[in-house]
């Protein structure tokens, strides 16, 4: 079978800022040529599908910038540092974007967002057995909570109203989870068979 690898001759640092490095790599190719290749580097991120007793999901209702859009999206943030567990970025983000806390967490998927150009990788998380307390955004986020039938905010996927990639993925990933014979609801609880892996019941001081 062919090599496809390619290996990294050189990397230069062309931009370091708070959320991303850029860097110039040099490539060779697996038929021995050299290439450029402009690498984003990312710590990585975390984001919950929070789904109540009720199966209504809390999503966040942001503008993006970037592409000047108002987006709904499932809570997420990014991790502190590389090494970061993505469970406890998870539970922060959750707590402070919405308010919520979890008592079971199960991780769906842990995927790379663009790795054509980028090293960001996503932990994805579904959460329930939810309690709500009060929440608190960093200083620079502005946004607005909004709850709905999972099954609506699926539907929204469907129907290309909703677009971000991490939450297109997350809500479909849920709606199938739920739906499967492995989980049973419990006193408005959800609980896995035994076997599963990847499987958190609430920690003390969590």
């Amino acid at each position: 079978m062919q090599d496809l690898r390619e290996k990294v001759l050189t990397k230069k640092t062309e931009f370091e800022g708070q959320i991303i490095t850029v860097q110039q790599w040099k490539v060779a190719l697996p038929d021995g040529r050299e290439a450029g290749r402009e690498i984003v580097l990312h710590n990585g991120a975390a984001a919950v599908v929070p789904v109540d007793k009720q199966n209504m999901v809390t999503l966040v209702r942001q503008h993006r910038v970037a592409i000047n859009q108002m987006t709904l999206e499932i809570p997420a943030g990014k991790l502190d540092d590389p090494m970061e567990d993505p469970l406890m970025c998870a539970k922060r983000e959750l707590e402070e974007e919405t308010g919520l806390k979890a008592g079971m967490w199960q991780k769906m998927a842990h995927v790379v967002t663009t790795p054509g150009f980028c090293t960001e990788r996503i932990a994805l998380y579904l959460a329930t057995d939810l309690t709500q307390e009060t929440a608190h955004t960093d200083p620079d986020e502005f946004l607005s909570l909004v709850k709905m039938p999972l099954t609506q905010a699926v539907m929204m996927v469907e129907k290309g109203q909703i677009t971000d990639a991490k939450t297109c993925l997350g809500l479909l990933m849920a709606q199938q989870l739920l739906n499967q014979p492995a989980f049973l609801w419990q006193e408005g609880m959800l609980r896995a068979k035994p076997g599963m892996n990847d499987y958190y019941p609430k920690a003390d001081g969590c």
